[in-house]
């Protein structure tokens, strides 16, 4: 095995007693640093790797730190006015994920680069730590400009890939769906601009035919 096999077996195995020293060193060391602070090198360089980082001149990598834990409505002295069951301030859940916290962060930091994708590097009870590395070549695609704003820079490994199942949502009266016959969603979804994309529908039984509202569950066949 190369060298980079042996680093990520290494983290794969967080549990052992290597990794648990090294990640609590590096936590301590982690927060003594600025919450957004520019590493000279990747600390898994085996993943920055697969995500698409290169050592060469026009990348360059920044560490975040994020603080865990759900967020907190802020509340002026108090005051949360309307009814009682909208008075809630401590136990709200972010829809987002704090890995995509990050990434925003620091896209928003770095306003001439374009986020690559990031990686977890440690937590601790109060933090986690995320690498995001950043691409300032020529060669990126404008159509990926801040795919930190779009939540998708992080999608290659966390489960959006193209072979998952999931969910579209149309809206329009004319898209309906018949059990024996999927054509007219086809063709009506061809005329909408999206050619390039190969979609097997299954009707679900809680389609309501004839609506506004039609539910598919999609495998992209690309």
């Amino acid at each position: 095995m190369g060298a980079y096999k042996y680093i990520q077996e290494l983290w794969r195995k967080k549990q052992s007693d290597v990794m648990r020293f090294l990640l609590r060193v590096r936590c301590w060391q982690y927060r003594q640093l600025s919450a957004l602070h520019r590493a000279p090198r990747p600390t898994r360089p085996d993943k920055a790797r697969r995500l698409g980082y290169k050592a060469k001149q026009g990348y360059v990598i920044y560490r975040i730190r994020v603080r865990r834990g759900g967020r907190k409505r802020p509340v002026p002295k108090g005051a949360t006015y309307g009814k009682p069951v909208n008075h809630g301030v401590n136990q709200l859940k972010f829809a987002r994920s704090l890995q995509s916290v990050a990434e925003e962060r620091a896209g928003r930091h770095c306003g001439a680069l374009r986020v690559l994708n990031s990686y977890w590097v440690g937590e601790d009870s109060t933090y986690k730590f995320f690498e995001v590395p950043h691409p300032r070549i020529n060669q990126v695609n404008k159509e990926e400009k801040q795919n930190e704003f779009k939540l998708v820079a992080a999608r290659p490994e966390e489960g959006n890939t193209s072979g998952q199942l999931d969910i579209i949502n149309v809206i329009g009266q004319q898209l309906f769906c018949l059990c024996d016959n999927n054509t007219t969603a086809w063709e009506t979804l061809t005329k909408e601009g999206l050619k390039g994309i190969h979609l097997r529908f299954y009707p679900e039984p809680s389609c309501m035919l004839g609506q506004d509202f039609v539910r598919f569950r999609s495998t992209v066949l690309v």
